[in-house]
């Protein structure tokens, strides 16, 4: 795993655009690309950010990461109950629950459960910045997030997966930066409002062969 977003590993794979940005943000509006590949343990991802304004404060699991230059993935299992978050920010701190039920009471989801340290140990990441950016990079910079998910993982909050392979699941893909000195929050399937936490919201996602 080393981020190589034109590598061999990932230059078969078609990259998604997260581009549709919510108008509560600032003009700054960087391009932002996500690529999927699976095989029978794994779910990986690599993000790639054209980015400005970076800032990656937050270096612990389960820390705010979506004020720091933050990447996500939401993903609902078929026929689950709940969907997954998973925020990594651009030095690669996670923050990830499952969430059973997004409404939100003082400001807080309703029910979720966070993922636990020893789940934050087997999922792999690589970012391609330093472990802290601070101050805020203000110049043009590009940067990638790679990650690795194993299946087993998901399976202990939503039991037994099987075969990915033809299966459709739902999912979308964000990129923030709540206290950069530049807010802006961008997804891949539009929102009807600026709340990530809504699955309504979600695409489609198949696992070819």
């Amino acid at each position: 795993m080393q981020g190589l977003w034109d590598g061999a590993f990932w230059r078969q794979a078609q990259p998604l655009f997260v581009g549709c940005f919510r108008p509560e943000g600032s003009d700054h509006r960087p391009l932002t690309f996500c690529k999927l590949f699976y095989n029978e343990q794994n779910i990986f991802g690599i993000f790639r950010v054209e980015d400005q304004y970076v800032r990656g404060i937050h270096t612990r699991f389960q820390s705010d990461v979506w004020k720091d230059s933050c990447v996500e993935f939401f993903v609902q299992t078929k026929n689950s109950e709940g969907y997954f978050n998973f925020e990594f920010n651009c030095v690669g701190a996670l923050l990830a629950s499952y969430v059973t039920n997004s409404e939100r009471v003082e400001g807080r989801l309703k029910q979720s459960a966070s993922l636990t340290p020893d789940d934050d140990r087997q999922i792999r990441r690589f970012a391609s910045l330093p472990f802290v950016v601070e101050p805020e990079i203000t110049k043009p910079v590009v940067w990638t997030l790679e990650f690795s998910i194993p299946l087993i993982v998901l399976e202990k909050y939503v039991g037994q997966i099987g075969t990915l392979k033809e299966k459709i699941w739902h999912a979308n893909f964000y990129k923030c930066g709540n206290e950069t000195s530049h807010p802006h929050w961008a997804s891949w399937a539009p929102l009807s409002t600026r709340n990530f936490h809504d699955p309504a919201s979600f695409g489609q996602i198949e696992f070819c062969q």
